[in-house]
């Protein structure tokens, strides 16, 4: 009899015992440089889990908790590999081709999404295809109503086929990456195409707070993607908050057009995934593109405007794309390396300090009234202005009464004066401020101007936010 129990409870341990892990930490992984990595997973509780990283000679060890948990932070040396690590509980595994280095997450909506499968003309090998120091992980797509613990997902090798099935904003952001900083990188892609910024916001964020709750429920539902409160978060997000990550590439705001609450949300978007990460890591975004399809009412321009508000928390920048048109027509612009390398030059320059990197667009700093025409003065300027049409195009005027006038507009040195024969007493300017307007106005290292408008005056906008 006791040898049947020592016998039952032997394949117990055989069967049951194994210690497993998230799908985030496999073979081909990269981990961030120079940091404290977590690596975690399941077990028996108390099983002793023994972590070997080839980099050291140091062992780390930790137990499996009540709940069948475990986790271990380890030290990582600076960007290199390839590496190995060996896990050790009742059984062992090998992770193996593992390289340290800098990790981003990527998410948003169609247009991070997009990738060469999409149409787009440039070859795989343009973005990185055969790099060994770039490495993928393409999330797959899921919603759920409760925060999840994995997902299904795995590390891969850069090659044109799964070049081709990924982000081309982040394939290009990571090619500039690697080739400026000699590192390798790695890229987690987490996007849906016509997902609404409150799927990726925690639940409790939106429940908790009146405005976001009020707009989350006048959001039509699309045939694209979830619109419920942090549905995307719980699945596509929640699974590796553990994973130590550089930062984050978001380009999303389309499916928000006509909210006025926009820079609200995101700010708390980005707040609340620092909180899981327990991180104030960088957060750069991409302001939306011009569209023909959001019509005459000017709720795109007011959410571009409420990205850039975003910018007033911390750590976050904005790329522009008002330039970045090859179809108006088109809600999904194919000028993506552009995108992708504008995130790498704000990376570079802010995240890794590389000096002499023009990556901040000119955008409005002020305005005075001088005989009858406006005078706008800009931040973010260099060397001057410049006009790619030679007629400063998409400036518009207006007095008291409120109603803007297409105007002409002139550059003077690091300034524009504005005016129109049909307003004599002018008190308002706008910029680029339609829902279709391309970037007319640069500066002279080639990037667009902001759009703007000097005015704060009540406007109308699709969805009653």
């Amino acid at each position: 009899m006791k040898y049947l129990i020592a016998l039952f409870i032997l394949f117990a341990q055989s069967s049951f015992a194994d210690i497993t892990l998230p799908a985030i930490i496999s073979d081909n992984m990269v981990l961030q440089q120079n940091t404290k990595v977590r690596l975690w997973g399941w077990g028996i509780p108390g099983e002793k889990v023994y972590i070997r990283p080839s980099w050291t000679a140091t062992i780390d060890s930790t137990v499996v908790t009540a709940e069948a948990k475990w986790s271990c932070l380890v030290q990582t040396p600076a960007a290199g590999g390839p590496y190995s690590i060996q896990l050790k509980g009742y059984n062992q595994i090998q992770l193996s081709n593992i390289l340290i280095g800098e990790v981003w997450l990527c998410s948003g909506q169609s247009n991070m999404e997009m990738s060469l499968n999409w149409g787009m003309n440039y070859k795989e090998e343009e973005m990185g295809a055969g790099n060994r120091n770039i490495r993928f992980f393409q999330v797959m797509k899921a919603t759920s109503p409760h925060p999840q613990e994995d997902l299904k997902a795995s590390w891969q090798n850069s090659s044109p086929g799964v070049v081709r099935h990924f982000s081309a904003v982040a394939c290009f952001f990571a090619k500039k990456l690697e080739e400026a900083l000699k590192v390798p990188v790695g890229l987690i892609n987490a996007s849906w195409g016509g997902s609404a910024a409150e799927a990726w916001t925690p639940a409790n964020v939106i429940s908790s707070d009146s405005l976001l709750l009020s707009a989350a429920k006048k959001l039509s539902p699309n045939h694209y993607s979830s619109i419920r409160p942090g549905g995307h978060y719980n699945a596509m997000i929640a699974p590796f908050t553990n994973y130590n990550i550089a930062g984050v590439l978001w380009y999303q705001g389309e499916t928000n057009v006509g909210q006025t609450s926009y820079a609200h949300l995101m700010k708390q978007l980005i707040s609340a995934w620092r909180k899981e990460w327990n991180r104030d890591f960088p957060f750069y975004f991409a302001q939306i593109a011009p569209w023909a399809g959001y019509g005459n009412s000017i709720s795109a321009p007011l959410l571009r405007e409420s990205q850039g508000r975003i910018q007033e928390l911390s750590g976050t920048g904005m790329v522009l794309t008002s330039d970045l048109v090859d179809d108006i027509k088109d809600i999904h612009p194919k000028m993506k390396k552009e995108v992708g390398e504008r995130f790498a030059n704000y990376a570079l320059a802010e995240t890794y300090g590389v000096k002499n990197i023009v990556y901040k667009f000119p955008e409005f700093k002020g305005m005075s009234i001088r005989k009858g025409r406006a005078v706008v003065f800009f931040a973010n300027l260099r060397s001057g202005l410049v006009s790619k049409s030679g007629q400063v195009k998409e400036f518009y005027i207006a007095a008291a009464d409120r109603v803007f006038q297409p105007a002409k507009a002139k550059i003077k040195g690091q300034m524009v004066e504005v005016w129109s024969d049909a307003v004599p007493q002018p008190v308002a300017v706008r910029y680029g401020f339609t829902s279709e307007a391309q970037a007319d106005l640069f500066s002279k290292e080639g990037l667009p101007v902001n759009l703007f408008r000097t005015d704060n005056w009540d406007v109308p906008t699709l969805k009653g936010n």
